[in-house]
């Protein structure tokens, strides 16, 4: 474990770097500090008073020393490890692999040092769920299916869960679907809760009070990372750390508030666009645990006092250096819309140095460094995108390793609420999702006259009209 912080740096959005029409002014900053400082402390007053459960999962015992105790009675038994989730459910868990684990760890028994292969399901797509089923069909006794969902009604899970579950039965019987599935869900209730305790399934706990979204520092997301030889202890420390630095209510100590409230303004000044653009390889899926966290948090139609706000920053995810080729075009010369977060990582703790110039042409990068290039490509694309006045932020990383993965992780989910305290919305709440799991619901063929009216009018909306089908 290391103590080395994650920091964040926040010149390249000033007015002293990219002019006052598109930076931030001292006296703004002034005004943000004004505005964001009492809101830090409101967020302390409602974890206080018990409204903020997730800020608290760093220091429960009880999840962590469920988790292994669960990997030591697995033992070495388990060779694939698999989760069955959607959203909150399994966006962290791939993060932290990908983050944690090598590139190569599902293939290389050698990387893996024992430990199983992990296969995250996070979509209903028939044909990667098939092609995979195919495979681990005669190797279902050495595979662990770690089933998650609150409530256990939802539709993706649940879908593939039944696929397992009559795969398990017909093939092991009901004691092997007993030994094969770890169900994390409800402590006390639900239908997943019902199922596994007639089943005799052993199960985790989704914590109350808290999404799914927020929900990677618990049961949800410890399992698979202990599971994979990730040091569960170590990205909870890294989490404690951070959150003593985010609960500081000095704005300018406090770097959750900074990126909060530089959002924030940004967003009223016509850059409602926020774009994280990781340059590390390892880090890549946290962009898309970022668009959820972002996006379904600060996403609303009604503000606190049920007024229409339709509010909310789009968070877009970008990959350095690959989308240098891809992106930055648009991000330099189309419209000057978006914030950029760079996630930069000083130590790579891997140097892979290139051979000796095929051509003269390329002397210059002759025995370099890859890590070197890599971060060379980070400042050029932050330079260039500056000449351009477009707005940079860059969360920099000692290294990766779990201690800094769980400060990141944490940062991130603080700066959210203090975003839904500025933006004047619920943070944790997602009433835009159930109308679609609703009509999923109906399209099915759930019970009920709810459903068959709602299912005739899905149908009378999406029925294809042939005239305009070409």
């Amino acid at each position: 474990m290391t103590e080395s912080k994650i920091r964040l740096y926040y010149k390249n959005v000033t007015a002293d770097v990219i002019g006052a029409e598109h930076g931030i002014t001292a006296a703004q900053f002034g005004d943000l500090a004004a505005e964001t400082g009492p809101l830090i402390a409101e967020l302390n007053q409602q974890r206080a008073a018990g409204q903020t459960a997730y800020r608290d999962l760093p220091y429960n015992e009880n999840y962590p020393a469920d988790v292994k105790q669960l990997v030591e009675e697995l033992g070495g038994r388990c060779e694939n490890f698999v989760v069955l989730g959607i959203g909150g459910s399994a966006l962290g868990n791939i993060a932290l692999q990908t983050a944690l684990n090598p590139y190569m760890y599902n293939l290389d028994d050698a990387q893996r040092n024992g430990r199983p292969r992990l296969f995250v399901f996070d979509n209903v797509d028939p044909v990667p769920f098939g092609s995979f089923l195919d495979w681990v069909g005669d190797k279902l006794d050495k595979t662990i299916f770690n089933v998650i969902s609150k409530s256990g009604r939802t539709i993706e899970t649940a879908a593939q869960f039944m696929i397992i579950r009559k795969l398990l039965l017909d093939k092991l019987g009901p004691g092997g679907l007993r030994n094969q599935v770890i169900a994390t869900t409800d402590k006390n209730e639900g239908t997943l809760r019902s199922i596994s305790d007639e089943a005799g399934f052993r199960t985790l706990v989704v914590p109350d009070g808290v999404g799914g979204r927020f929900s990677v520092l618990s049961d949800v997301g410890l399992f698979s990372a202990a599971m994979c030889g990730i040091d569960i202890d170590s990205l909870l420390a890294g989490a404690r750390d951070m959150d003593e630095r985010v609960s500081c209510e000095d704005f300018y100590k406090n770097p959750a508030a900074i990126i909060a409230a530089i959002n924030w303004h940004y967003y009223n000044h016509g850059k409602k666009i926020s774009v994280m653009m990781p340059y590390s390889y390892a880090l890549k899926d946290f962009a898309d645990w970022y668009r959820q966290l972002w996006a379904e948090s600060l996403g609303k139609a009604r503000d606190l006092k049920g007024k229409p706000v339709n509010v909310g920053p789009t968070p877009v995810k970008a990959l350095g250096a690959t989308d240098q080729h891809s992106q930055v075009q648009l991000y330099r010369e189309g419209p000057n819309d978006k914030l950029f977060t760079f996630l930069q990582v000083e130590n790579f703790n891997r140097e892979l140095k290139t051979g000796p110039a095929p051509a003269p042409e390329l002397g210059y990068l002759a025995d370099k460094d890859l890590g070197v290039l890599y971060n060379s490509e980070k400042k050029a694309t932050e330079y260039a995108l500056l000449e351009s006045k477009r707005p940079c932020l860059t969360v920099t990383f000692p290294e990766v390793n779990a201690y800094t993965v769980g400060e990141f992780i944490y940062l991130f989910e603080v700066a959210t609420s203090i975003a839904g305290l500025l933006f004047k919305v619920n943070a944790y709440d997602q009433p835009a999702v159930e109308l679609g799991k609703e009509a999923t619901f109906a399209l099915m063929g759930a019970g009920g006259e709810e459903y068959e009216e709602l299912a005739k009018q899905i149908r009378s909306l999406t029925e294809v009209d042939k005239k305009f089908l070409v």
